[in-house]
């Protein structure tokens, strides 16, 4: 698939293009939405709210090979403010994950694995603030490197690793029993 030409046809008024951009990733649209809504109902309905927002403002689009980048932020900024709007911040009641001992690799996205793994992983990042969840989550299960995750929190590169390494950190201490209760 060449993604250039397919938003080429897109800015144009092409829809099926533009379909096919965002099928050829849906996956990992839901996996990102799911991360910060919680639910199935709620990531389905902040990625319709994205693709009506992608169709009215793919003329913005300046680069076009950075479509999906520019595409999963807005899908993020999205579910932050249906977030807001609710008054709810879930950033992790249904995701996936497989605990292989550090946390790194153990925020895989196995969609086949042991629920008791999965609440042990959540029971872990309680321990972290919103911020080092966020980034965690972004770098380790959706394996984003750090300035995509930089663009899409609307913070620095350095911010982003500050809190990947704080909330690891606090991760790491909290499990070896260093951190106060």
């Amino acid at each position: 698939m060449n993604v250039a030409r397919l938003v080429r046809k897109a800015k144009k008024g092409n829809k099926e293009a533009l379909l096919q951009l965002i099928m050829a990733e849906k996956d990992v649209f839901y996996k990102l939405a799911l991360t910060y809504m919680g639910n199935t109902h709620d990531a389905m309905d902040a990625m319709e709210d994205m693709i009506v927002i992608l169709y009215d403002k793919i003329d913005q689009l300046k680069k076009e090979e950075s479509f999906y980048s520019w595409s999963k932020t807005i899908l993020v900024n999205n579910c932050k403010s249906l977030l807001l709007k609710r008054k709810k911040l879930v950033l992790l009641d249904d995701w996936h994950a497989v605990d292989e001992g550090e946390l790194g690799h153990a925020l895989t996205g196995d969609p086949y694995r042991n629920v008791d793994q999965q609440m042990d992983i959540q029971a872990l990042l309680v321990h972290v603030n919103e911020h080092q969840k966020e980034a965690i989550q972004l770098k380790y299960l959706h394996d984003l490197d750090y300035q995509t995750i930089a663009d899409m929190t609307n913070v620095s590169i350095g911010t982003v690793k500050s809190r990947v390494f704080q909330g690891l950190k606090r991760l790491r201490d909290h499990d070896r029993g260093d951190v106060d209760e």
